[in-house]
């Protein structure tokens, strides 16, 4: 009998299942040994008079305001009652595009592709406004070093605009002002523009460089990457000055300067076999900073919604079901004892009361589902990690495994087979005694082990020990 250590390596489905990698690991998030629970959604708001597209928390001083876009009109979270306020401009706004926000000072600015820039000062608005009479109507936003930088502008789909310097409500050109604006020539409609020190324009076939230079030109734009842009407007994300999008051949970052390919030969075949390309405008893309991890929620062709889940400081993906229709990093104001109780009970509450969500001002995990706000601060997801093909001599027998879960346990079943065409069937689960142990009888060529975590508490799913006998052929 040979015992045979089997630590979780790295999930990835487009390689071929008798490599020494996971063949599934989803409802977790990969760590640096093993993975770690997956937290699910809770609702957090009163429903909305509308279908929810996206939100933002704009925060300034003590001062932490919450905003939820629809169709038509733009919402106000009101901590007292867990409601959505209506803060929209007088007579609404029209057209269907998602709602893009940034903060500039203390203004929130949104941005639709329908509607002029909306501005809102935190602390101090009632209701949104044009943040100027002469303000782009632009479908992307963000800020560039002191500059509010808009991008696909009315018909203008390659336009790039900027306001002057360090005003937010100043957008005419000429004179003493920076204001200014460019068309890319070349790389098809402006998907995507994230800023910083610099700004990165994201097209369909390039991406470009935006860098400031001062007078005359204020701008420099540079060509970093050709035929290869970025094929879904929100598969956009940024955390630091690394950029991360989706194009027609699978996952990339990029930090200004070159593009990595993190999907390649890993998960861009997973999930382009599996997304609903008729849905890919409705992706969505954030940049989680507490758990450094860039997740992904699209739809999927058997009607679902997934997440796929990126540590960029490890390389190392995984899975998740999803609810939402649309993921965000957001924040909360301080929730009153009266907002409390818009919950229901303490056991209904969308999270512990020790948890950041209530704290106020503390960045989550966030998103939308129909018309609510969600944050993905409740139980943890039914989690599933799945090995690769384990071969132990041409004829073999699985008889106990031993799972290897930190503060928690979990139940095993196993799939043996003679060929790798064969069709995989799994044994019942069987569940952890008090001594860790699942017993099996299971006899075949390859050997494939499925582990469930198991605990209210578990932290991380390393591994499993399995017992498995070789045996001789006649």
């Amino acid at each position: 009998m040979a015992t045979q250590r089997i630590t979780f390596k790295e999930w990835l489905p487009d390689q071929p299942t008798v490599l020494d990698c996971l063949t599934d690991a989803k409802n977790v998030v990969p760590v640096a040994v093993g993975y770690a629970p997956m937290m699910s959604s809770e609702e957090i708001s009163n429903a909305a008079s509308e279908a929810l597209s996206n939100a933002f928390a704009g925060k300034f001083g003590t001062s932490t305001e919450l905003f939820a876009g629809g169709a038509t009109k733009l919402f106000k979270f009101n901590p007292s009652d867990i409601d959505l306020d209506n803060v929209s401009k007088g007579g609404g706004y029209t057209g269907s595009n998602r709602w893009n926000f940034v903060q500039f000072g203390d203004v929130v600015l949104a941005a639709n592709g329908s509607e002029k820039i909306q501005s809102w000062q935190v602390g101090v608005s009632t209701v949104f406004a044009d943040v100027a009479a002469n303000a782009p109507t632009a479908k992307f936003i963000t800020v560039v070093r002191d500059f509010v930088v808009s991008a696909n502008i009315g018909s203008d789909y390659n336009k790039v605009q900027w306001s002057d310097i360090n005003a937010e409500g100043s957008w005419t050109a000429g004179g003493a002002s920076q204001a200014d604006f460019q068309l890319i020539a070349d790389g098809g409609n402006i998907l995507g523009i994230t800023g910083g020190e610099f700004g990165l324009v994201l097209l369909e076939k390039s991406v470009v460089r935006m860098s400031y230079s001062g007078s005359p030109l204020f701008f420099q734009f540079d060509t970093i990457s050709r035929n290869v842009g970025c094929n879904a407007e929100g598969s956009v994300a940024q955390y630091g000055n690394l950029t991360f999008f989706l194009s027609d051949d699978g996952f990339y970052q990029c930090d200004g300067t070159a593009l990595t390919a993190i999907g390649d030969e890993k998960v861009d075949n997973y999930f382009y076999t599996n997304v609903d390309i008729s849905k890919l405008s409705k992706m969505s893309c954030v940049a989680d900073p507490i758990s450094k991890l860039v997740i992904w929620n699209y739809f999927k062709v058997d009607g679902t919604t997934e997440m796929l889940i990126y540590n960029f400081k490890l390389s190392k993906w995984s899975r998740a079901d999803s609810t939402a229709d649309y993921i965000c990093s957001s924040a909360t104001s301080n929730i009153a004892l009266e907002g409390l109780d818009a919950f229901g009970t303490i056991d209904t509450l969308p999270a512990s009361l020790d948890d950041r969500l209530w704290a106020g001002g503390q960045y989550v995990f966030a998103g939308v589902s129909s018309t609510k706000l969600i944050a993905f601060t409740g139980p943890y997801m039914p989690a599933k990690l799945i090995t690769n093909d384990i071969e132990q001599g041409y004829d073999s027998v699985v008889t106990l495994a031993r799972p290897m879960v930190d503060n928690g346990s979990a139940s095993v079943a196993v799939a043996s087979r003679k060929n790798l065409d064969e069709t995989i069937t799994y044994s019942s689960d069987v569940t952890a005694t008090t001594e860790g142990r699942c017993s099996l009888r299971s006899s075949g060529r390859y050997h494939r082990f499925k582990l469930i975590p198991s605990g209210d508490n578990w932290k991380h799913a390393v591994g499993l020990d399995v017992d498995i006998t070789t045996q001789g052929t006649r």
